[in-house]
């Protein structure tokens, strides 16, 4: 069984800088079958955007999405971790921090993302959210 975040991260973590617009992190969560963008400036992690910040921070908010930055709408206040952080620590931290997802950084320019999805795969293949996570999208 694993024991590091490496051997069950996505990654091919999806980056866009801070300055893109929400319509480009929506379709590239559609074109990649995700759930989150990592937001970057000069390849740095800055912050994270989901597809629920969208919706509840920018669309929610009547906010024009052509207009409206990732800077704008992302979570700044991020927890992350390291490819060799063990695998209950990042559980810990999820549940600690509430999030679904970890963005795995070395030093902090971001190298994989894991989330409860993929913890659900690989420790309770047998679970509900273990059967939606592996589910072919719905695009």
């Amino acid at each position: 069984m694993p024991n590091k975040v490496a051997e069950v991260m996505s990654a091919t973590p999806c980056t866009l800088d801070g300055d893109a617009t929400v319509v480009e992190a929506a379709r590239l969560m559609r074109d990649d079958d995700i759930g989150d963008v990592i937001v970057c400036s000069d390849g740095h992690i800055r912050g994270i955007v989901t597809d629920r910040d969208i919706v509840v921070r920018g669309i929610a908010e009547g906010r024009p999405p052509e207009q409206l930055r990732l800077k704008d709408i992302c979570s700044d206040d991020i927890t992350t971790v390291s490819p060799n952080t063990p695998i209950a620590d990042a559980v810990r931290m999820m549940r600690e921090k509430a999030v679904r997802r970890l963005p795995v950084v070395e030093g902090d320019r971001p190298v994989g993302v894991i989330s409860i999805g993929d913890l659900a795969m690989e420790r309770d293949p047998s679970s509900a959210l273990a059967d939606i996570s592996a589910a072919a999208g719905n695009t």
